[in-house]
């Protein structure tokens, strides 16, 4: 009976958004509240065995929500305001242009965004800001709002796990004593297989730019063998930090490399000898496409667009991989207390806001943006987000009421129930951390003991399956629910983001299976 009560904030969150279609907003306020109701009457919330009474118990989650709430708007934020400022300089049609000087074909230029950009951003910064980033830029390259948000959600996943410079993982190791090499390796195949799911979706979403030449299948391809070769081998000899990041920037070099080549192959072809029907008309409208651009190229160098990006890439690789460097950033901590119980802290300027924020002044001033439109940029930046933080207070709201009350624990320790099917069931468990937290990191923090202890109490090799809750809190990346708000603010879905979920979440589902399915047989 308690698994059931436990259980009614999320599947209210998921009819209220998927099914009713109710506004983020509205159905992480009604789910907030009944979360509260159930914590205070069935689970005792700051009764017997709490450290705080309930008053205090209701104030310390909301403080903990807004918290977060706000730290989340500080990523958001910046990252619209680099995108208004782009659009207001030229730098997306100056992109655009480059982007088609490497490759006609826009869905190729596409994969580099939605596959590559968002992975590199992932597994250099974390933290939900390859979607901020990317998402806005999708849109002006001509995607659908809806189809760029879970375009930009499902692209990055593959990254999750050592994103942030490995910091899912890392926390893991925090808590259990495994070697580094055994746990990333636990965990990376597990992602190549999802991986498979995750390409293939992303290739589906990239063909609806050109619909009647489909999705590009063999280049999604190149593009996947590109990330995951790398990723699969620094995770198996070197560790957890570096897979996604090595991944996504070798990966992209190779992909680069082998789209010029065979666009050079192609060329040399069509000009020795007449070729079908079919490759003419290719030819004649990637010419067409090259033409276009060309012509309508703005005067902003590729270089200069592209400024805020490499900025935030420098800045994040210096402050992640130069030790002394990080020591001092992370040196700074603002931290607050409540009750003695209700803690959070923020690390200004480790923060990937105040990256965000940098690489925005900075990219200003690399292509001599005038004032007037980084004052533009930034109102309208701060009028979008502000809508934003009250769905993301009641979304983190239900997160924290159900952990801090114990009913997410009550679900994890029911499926633990299962017995001899646990292996199938513990990449959902990481997804649920994700889910209720809006972290891989969080969930992996929160349920990896759990994980560790269960499979030892089932006299069942531990290490594979926590694999499995290091994949499955990646996956659960995308449908987490305030990751969804933040992702649809960007592109102005505020109200809209039950549409992104119902796409997500039977990707996920998919995934997990393949998890679980190979989680089981691997135990």
């Amino acid at each position: 009976m308690l698994t059931a009560l436990a259980a009614l904030p999320i599947v209210a969150i998921l009819v209220l958004m998927v099914a009713v279609r109710w506004s983020a907003a509205a159905a992480g306020a009604t789910a907030a509240v009944g979360a509260m109701v159930l914590a205070l009457t069935a689970f005792d919330f700051g009764g017997t065995g709490f450290p705080f009474g309930p008053l205090e118990g209701i104030v310390g989650v909301l403080a903990t929500a807004a918290w977060v709430a706000l730290t989340v708007m500080l990523i958001i934020g910046p990252a619209l305001g680099i995108h208004h400022l782009q659009q207001r300089t030229g730098a997306t049609k100056a992109l655009e242009a480059g982007l088609a000087r490497i490759t006609p074909d826009p869905r190729v230029a596409a994969l580099l965004i939605v596959w590559f950009f968002c992975l590199l951003i992932e597994g250099a910064a974390g933290f939900g800001t390859p979607v901020a980033l990317a998402a806005p830029f999708l849109v002006a390259a001509g995607f659908k709002p809806v189809t760029a948000v879970v375009g930009a959600m499902v692209g990055h996943a593959s990254a999750v796990p050592f994103a942030a410079v490995g910091t899912p993982t890392l926390a893991q190791l925090a808590i259990v004593d495994y070697a580094p090499r055994e746990l990333s390796w636990a965990v990376a195949p597990y992602m190549a297989v999802a991986g498979l799911v995750l390409a293939f979706v992303v290739a589906r979403l990239v063909g609806t730019l050109l619909p009647a030449a489909g999705p590009p299948w063999t280049w999604m391809a190149v593009a996947y063998v590109a990330f995951f070769a790398p990723n699969l081998l620094i995770a198996r000899f070197v560790g957890p930090e570096l897979p996604s990041l090595i991944g996504a920037i070798g990966g992209a070099i190779v992909f680069v490399l082998v789209v010029r080549w065979v666009i050079r192959r192609r060329s040399h072809v069509s000009r020795a000898a007449a070729v079908g029907a079919l490759q003419a008309e290719e030819d004649a409208e990637e010419t067409v496409v090259e033409a276009a651009a060309e012509e309508h190229a703005p005067p902003m160098s590729f270089l200069a667009a592209t400024a805020p990006y490499l900025v935030l890439v420098v800045l994040v690789l210096v402050t992640r991989l130069v030790g002394p460097v990080q020591d001092t950033a992370r040196s700074v901590v603002w931290r607050w207390e409540l009750f003695g119980h209700f803690s959070e802290s923020i690390e200004p300027l480790y923060h990937p806001g105040l990256l965000l924020a940098l690489s925005f002044v900075a990219g200003a001033l690399w292509q001599r943006a005038a004032p007037a439109d980084m004052g533009a940029a930034f109102r309208r930046a701060t009028l979008q987000v502000v809508p934003v933080f009250v769905a993301l207070v009641a979304m983190v709201t239900v997160a924290f009421t159900m952990s801090e009350s114990g009913m997410t624990t009550q679900l994890a320790v029911a499926a633990a129930g299962a017995g001899a099917l646990w292996p199938v069931l513990s990449p959902f468990v990481g997804a649920l951390g994700t889910f209720m937290t809006g972290s891989a990191t969080a969930s992996n923090i929160l349920f990896t003991e759990f994980q560790d202890q269960t499979a030892l109490a089932a006299d069942l090799d531990p290490v594979p399956l926590l694999g499995a809750q290091g994949s499955g809190a990646a996956i659960g990346n995308i449908i987490c629910p305030h990751n969804v708000v933040a992702a649809a603010a960007t592109v102005g879905l505020g109200g809209r983001e039950g549409q992104v979920l119902r796409q997500a979440l039977p990707v996920a589902a998919v995934c997990l299976v393949l998890i679980g399915a190979m989680a089981w047989v691997i135990v």
